[in-house]
């Protein structure tokens, strides 16, 4: 793929985007930031290190001439090509490989994962890795390692059935691992965890900058998905050992770290990124291309939009929609967004509990849309029950089209909503049908409320702000000239379009207001 000619090479930055299981493969919301960046930057020179599922994943966006490069590595396809090392090969990868594990699960031995971390990382770029992970002396290892008495994983006996399953599972996440590392440029990890592995070794090789945005904590994210793991613990034990050391070396590496909200901030700080490394940019959307959606339904309707997944909290947005239902029995509440393979159960549970709860008729799985406008105009009330977020562009995007929203207070909820929404825990369907309820029942405040959140995305979170930020980022971290952005120039002269837009949606918001049945 070719496109424009830069003016200079050294005007261009490099950026390589660091993916898993998102863009350019997939849709959905981190997906939609990416193209977003890249449609927005013209002037950068773009590549794709994605890590996919199964590898057989088509492309979902079409991609601009100066996306240069995508390279995909799959977690889940056949293992890549290679020979295990033998001899005295083998026994120093064994070493190796014991005090890398011992890091994982050792506190003690935690400022060991550097050394070892990087270590595993040859043997990946020299094709033994997966080979050396599949053998039976590294399974072996890990028993060992388990069983040392003063490790709490001792405690539950550990099988050498759990350690070939253990082992497997690490075999898959390191493999991104053999990525070809940036030796220029940029790097720009948009998710914690398995993205960030070209990036680190990028560093660590070339000093190639690291760029790493959070849109949620995937540390987190992965304490919570593996309580519902059939795993037993010494397993559990050792991939979260994993994954919250790969957390560590992120902020510990990262040149910047650019969390979506003030919430991710205070969990980057935690795990040890030096607070003058942290910059706060918020996602953003176009508000004219989310304008307002107009008359609501006929039918009192709440209207959710998202991927059908465990942690987006569906349960409690069906158990109090029964509980709206029996206040307001013609009330329906209508779903959009694709179920990700390995998801249908999870949808197909969901169904069980509607028609469990009285609600089955009532409750439609509308699956994904051409236009995601369509969802939030859908519904007099847009929910978001999550358990974990981010900065949730399905939020933004329908505060943008002047929606009333009900929202679990998770991530950066609170910052998005301000006072134009009501925010309620997570978890507690009581609440949030009493939530529902409210707006649900009085139109004039649901109006109002999608009026002040319209304003609220037009002057703190568009689209342009977030492109201007991350523009001026690359350019700082690549040593390249910045070119002069809204956010360089006098803050009077930045503020006046967002004031002029703001004033003008006032009227066409009263007309939507008043068209609302």
């Amino acid at each position: 793929m070719h496109g424009p000619p830069a003016e200079t090479a050294s005007d261009t930055p490099t950026v390589t985007l660091l993916t898993e299981g998102t863009y350019p493969h997939s849709h959905g919301g981190v997906s939609v930031w990416c193209d977003q960046l890249v449609q927005g930057m013209p002037d950068v020179d773009f590549r794709v290190i994605a890590v996919t599922g199964t590898g057989r994943e088509p492309l979902a966006w079409e991609l601009p001439g100066h996306v240069r490069e995508v390279e995909s590595h799959a977690l889940w396809g056949p293992p890549p090509p290679g020979r295990a090392p033998r001899g005295r090969d083998l026994r120093a990868f064994l070493t190796a490989y014991e005090q890398f594990l011992l890091s994982l699960l050792d506190p003690d031995q935690e400022p060991h994962f550097a050394r070892t971390f990087y270590r595993l990382a040859d043997h990946a770029a020299s094709g033994s890795l997966s080979a050396a992970l599949r053998g039976e002396a590294a399974a072996r290892t890990l028993v060992r390692v388990w069983n040392r008495p003063h490790l709490h994983t001792a405690a539950a006996r550990p099988t050498l059935h759990d350690a070939l399953l253990a082992t497997d599972l690490l075999e898959h996440a390191l493999r991104p691992l053999a990525a070809t590392p940036p030796a220029g440029g940029v790097t720009h990890a948009v998710s914690g965890g398995l993205a960030t592995l070209p990036g680190l070794v990028a560093h660590h090789r070339h000093g190639t900058p690291f760029l790493l945005t959070e849109h949620g904590i995937y540390l987190r994210e992965r304490y919570l998905s593996f309580r519902a793991e059939s795993y037993r613990w010494p397993v559990k034990a050792l991939m979260l050992g994993l994954f919250r050391m790969l957390a560590a070396e992120s902020y510990r590496c990262a040149s910047l770290v650019t969390p979506g909200n003030r919430y991710n901030r205070r969990w980057e700080e935690h795990g040890g990124t030096p607070p003058d490394r942290i910059r706060t940019v918020y996602n953003g959307v176009d508000p004219t291309a989310f304008p307002p959606a107009g008359p609501e339904p006929d039918a009192p309707t709440l209207s959710w939009a998202g991927r059908v997944d465990p942690i987006k909290g569906l349960e409690t947005l069906i158990r109090a929609f029964a509980l709206v239902r029996e206040e307001i029995p013609e009330a329906r509440l209508r779903l959009f967004g694709g179920t990700p393979r390995g998801g249908e159960g999870y949808r197909t549970a969901c169904e069980k509990l509607a028609a469990e709860l009285g609600a089955g008729e009532a409750v439609v799985f509308e699956g994904r849309v051409d236009d995601i406008r369509d969802a939030y105009a859908a519904g007099n009330v847009v929910m978001l029950s999550s358990i974990s977020e981010g900065f949730p562009f399905t939020l933004i995007e329908a505060m943008s089209c002047g929606r009333a929203t009900v929202s679990t207070d998770v991530g950066g909820v609170r910052e998005a909503v301000g006072d134009t929404g009501l925010v309620v825990p997570p978890r507690d369907p009581e609440a949030m049908a009493r939530a529902a309820l409210k707006l649900l029942r009085d139109p004039a405040r649901r109006a109002d409320m999608g009026e002040r959140a319209r304003l609220r995305v037009i002057e703190q979170f568009t689209l342009r702000q977030t492109i201007d930020a991350f523009r001026g980022i690359y350019h700082d971290l690549a040593g390249t000239r910045r070119p002069e952005s809204a956010l360089e120039r006098p803050r009077r002269r930045q503020e006046a379009p967002a004031r002029d837009l703001a004033d003008a949606e006032r009227p066409v918001m009263a007309l939507a207001a008043g068209g609302a049945r």
